[in-house]
């Protein structure tokens, strides 16, 4: 069963479905939970999973190059798209995303030159436990890539 399954079917009719995969008769002695009301039924299949919602927020591979590389402080534009290797078209998109999501300050320097720097809201900051425990599990789970 999909994640889109789970999310568009009742707690009822998942349940039926992974007894009837498995082979395993749903257990007719036990009493039934109680069943949702309709608002709380309809809420629920509205309501994204939190870790999808999050992935829509930050998973594209460019927004988690730019928020991974801003974690070093901040930068301005054409020294992330050096460090990143994204083209301008790209960056400047995502850069926009990002601030619109609240994961990225953006800061303009009016003295000559003019500069544009950009920088890691508390948002964006709250993000670097998630990357160091992506790193541990890529040295762990992904070793046979470095070899």
């Amino acid at each position: 069963m999909s994640s889109q399954d789970l999310a568009e079917s009742t707690p009822a009719e998942t349940i039926e479905t992974e007894a009837e995969s498995t082979g395993v008769a749903a257990e007719s002695d036990e009493a039934e939970p109680p069943q949702p009301t309709e608002s709380e039924t309809s809420t629920a299949l509205e309501t994204p999973c939190p870790v999808v919602d999050s992935l829509e927020q930050i998973g594209s591979r460019w927004r988690l190059v730019v928020l991974h590389e801003l974690l070093n402080g901040e930068s301005r534009f054409n020294e992330l798209k050096r460090e990143t290797d994204a083209n301008a078209r790209t960056l400047s998109r995502v850069l926009d995303d990002l601030q619109e999501t609240g994961f990225v300050h953006r800061r303009l320097e009016e003295d000559s030159p003019v500069a544009t720097y950009y920088s890691l809201t508390e948002k964006g900051e709250s993000l670097a436990p998630v990357f160091e425990e992506i790193d541990d599990w890529a040295h762990e789970w992904l070793a046979e890539c470095d070899a």
